[in-house]
């Protein structure tokens, strides 16, 4: 998710995985939930925002305790809200290209990005 002067919203991670490293907010699927419900509660438990889902970015697949996880990630539109760290989040942020080369990134974090196209903007 970007904002309207291009920079990515990200969060250091409070627990495992990827404790104390910086990736997209975003977490696990409730049983019941769709993609949608999911990301609008996991924006709001995490960076006090809330958004409307817009389209589908990309999917990645990570190792897991017992299998993997399947990542999907879709672009987001602020509607309110002020951005702050959540419950499971230590930190977030609007960050730029300057910031984002000095954050200990979770692994093919911005790898990913750039396949995607979703790199910050300036």
């Amino acid at each position: 998710m970007h904002d309207s002067e291009g920079r990515l919203l990200l969060v250091r991670r409070r627990n495992p995985p990827g404790e104390g490293l910086w990736s997209l907010p975003g977490g696990r699927v409730e049983p019941g939930e769709s993609d949608e419900t999911a990301i609008v509660r996991e924006l709001r438990e995490e960076t006090g925002l809330s958004v409307t889902v817009g389209a589908w970015v990309g999917s990645v697949t990570r190792p897991a305790p017992r299998g993997w996880y399947e990542i999907h990630d879709y672009a987001c539109q602020v509607r309110s809200g002020v951005l702050g760290a959540g419950d499971d989040a230590l930190d977030a942020r609007w960050v730029d290209t300057a910031i984002l080369a000095t954050l200990p990134l979770t692994e093919m974090l911005h790898e990913t990005l750039e396949a995607w196209g979703q790199l910050p903007r300036r």
